[in-house]
Formats: C-alpha cells, sequence, structure tokens
C-alpha cells in the first residue's frame, strides 16, 4: 500500500469538518475535482470507503471518522515540529536504537535528516531495548527506536512502522528439533524466540550469540536456525543464504516504534514529524501511532 501525503490528509481534513467538497475546495484554494481526486486517491489505498452522501452533502462513515482521527494526529505533530525547528535546528538529538533497527531501519532516514538540519548535533546509542528504555526514562535519550515499550511506564509509543520476525535457517533443518540461535538477554527478539518455544511445547537446543551479526553469520554457517526481523534478511533471502521456515504461529507482527518521553525535546519532535514525511522518507516512513 502506498503511504498518503500530509497534504492529502489536510485536504481530507477540510472534507470532513466542512462535510462538503465545494467548502472544503474554497477553504484550501483548489479546484472540487482535486479535492475529490485526493478523497478518492486515500480511499483507494487504504480500500475503504470515508465518505458517503447525504442529501446534498456528505458525511463520513465510520471508516472515514477514525480515519479522520488519525489524520488530526498526523498533521498536529508535524505542525508541532515544525514550530519548534526555530528553537531545534542547532540542537542536539540523542537517538537510541536497537541493533537490527539501527542497521536497516534508520540509517537511511537519518542521513536525510541530517541533509535537512547539518546543524543538529546527532548522537546514537546501539543497546539492547531494556536499555534503551531506561535510558530515555532517564532523560539520557531523546528517542528510541524499537520494539513496543513495557505498560505502564512514562514512555510514549509515537508512531510505528510494520515490520514482522519470522524464521530462517538453512533449508534441510527442521526447527522442531534444530539448534535456535539466540540474541543475548535484554533483547525482545530473544524473549519473543523463547515465547515462541514455549507456545510451541518444544525444548530444543538453544545457542546464545549475542549480536545480531553473530545470530546470522551463524545461521548462514548452518548452525541452527533464528527467529529474526524481516528487514535484515532481504538480501540472504535472495542470495539463497537463508531460507524461510515454517513454524507454526509465525510470522509474528512486530512493528518497529518511535518512542519518546511525556515530554519530548523540539529536536525529538523535528525528527518524528522527518519520519512521519512520506514524500521526504519514501518507504521508511513510519506511521503516525
Amino acid at each position: 500500500m502506498a503511504w498518503v501525503s500530509a497534504g492529502r490528509m489536510e485536504t481530507f481534513l477540510a472534507v470532513a469538518r466542512h462535510s462538503s467538497i465545494r467548502r472544503a475546495s474554497a477553504q484550501l484554494h483548489i479546484t472540487e475535482a482535486a479535492v475529490s481526486a485526493a478523497v478518492a486517491y486515500i480511499e483507494k489505498q487504504l480500500g475503504a470507503k470515508l465518505v458517503a452522501k447525504a442529501g446534498r452533502g456528505i458525511v463520513l462513515t465510520d471508516a472515514g471518522r477514525i480515519y479522520a482521527e488519525y489524520c488530526r494526529g498526523i498533521i498536529g505533530l508535524m505542525r508541532e515540529a515544525q514550530a519548534a525547528v526555530l528553537r531545534a535546528d542547532t540542537g542536539r538529538l540523542r537517538i537510541g536504537v536497537v541493533a537490527t533497527a539501527g542497521e536497516y531501519v534508520l540509517l537511511r532516514p537519518l542521513a536525510s535528516f541530517r541533509d535537512r538540519f547539518p546543524d543538529i548535533e546527532l548522537s546514537l546509542s546501539v543497546q539492547p531495548r531494556d536499555v534503551l528504555f531506561a535510558e530515555l526514562h532517564h532523560h539520557e535519550t531523546d528517542l528510541v527506536i524499537a520494539g513496543r515499550p513495557p505498560d505502564g511506564t512514562d514512555l510514549v509509543v509515537r508512531a510505528r512502522r510494520p515490520s514482522r520476525l519470522t524464521v530462517v535457517g538453512p533449508p534441510h533443518l527442521d526447527p522442531l528439533h534444530a539448534t535456535w540461535l539466540l540474541r543475548g538477554r535484554g533483547s525482545g527478539t530473544r524473549e519473543a524466540t523463547l515465547t515462541l518455544l514455549d507456545r510451541l511445547a518444544i525444548t530444543p537446543p538453544t545457542l546464545t550469540l549475542g549480536s545480531h551479526g553473530a545470530v546470522l553469520a551463524a545461521a548462514r554457517a548452518g548452525l541452527g536456525v533464528t527467529l529474526i526481523h524481516s528487514d535484515a534478511i532481504s538480501s540472504d533471502l535472495e542470495s539463497g543464504a537463508l531460507h524461510l521456515l515454517h513454524v507454526e504461529g509465525t510470522p509474528l507482527d512486530r512493528p518497529w516504534h518511535a518512542i519518546t518521553s511525556r515530554t519530548p525535546t523540539p529536536t525529538a519532535l523535528l525528527f518524528l514529524a522527518h519520519l512521519l514525511d512520506t514524500e521526504l522518507v519514501g518507504d521508511d516512513a513510519f506511521e503516525a501511532d
């Protein structure tokens, strides 16, 4: 599914506010045909009907009302960040990221962000998930890219990007009896793997290798199978170095999350707006939570 630009979201919100294509076009100073085209484009991308005729006007469907709330949040976040630019564009941004997201999800958006705001001082902390959440809780970092934070914390998920956990390894290995290769303690993927093994009611041999790179190298060498984010294995699957293995209950939906404290810094808001901007970030863009 293609992403929807902020401009089209603003057009849809104008239609939602006025319950009229004509009044929305007058507010936005564009043609009625352009407004109708924007709404039709969004409906096509979502695969859902957002508006319906009602007398001489239109009303939002249930799906339209839900989507309008999301659009308000996305646009509001972008505007909040834009308002902070004068304070943020020469500040400091400290990002914490788990290893897989740091290597396969964050680098391109971070590079384009640096091109836009070269005077912002950037620092990157690559740590296990639990360490990152502790850093964010103690205001030692401004924004974290990782799995979902635990419930009952003061951390807030601001945006997300779809991802899945899949089982990979050499094609001749039976995942129910092979060695399972694990990340180090504190890794969300390790916890997901152990939970999966419990659900499968199996106790295979395991080998903890710690780093993401070591786990992948061991899987390529035939030492075992592993559960890993789909973002990390596209080149291995294309080359045939690794194969997807069928395991009941997989793949698992495990989106990446952009997380801040309840009082995000101006630079964190600026980076969030960048992550949400599909025209700048393209396929690497996140969606507002």
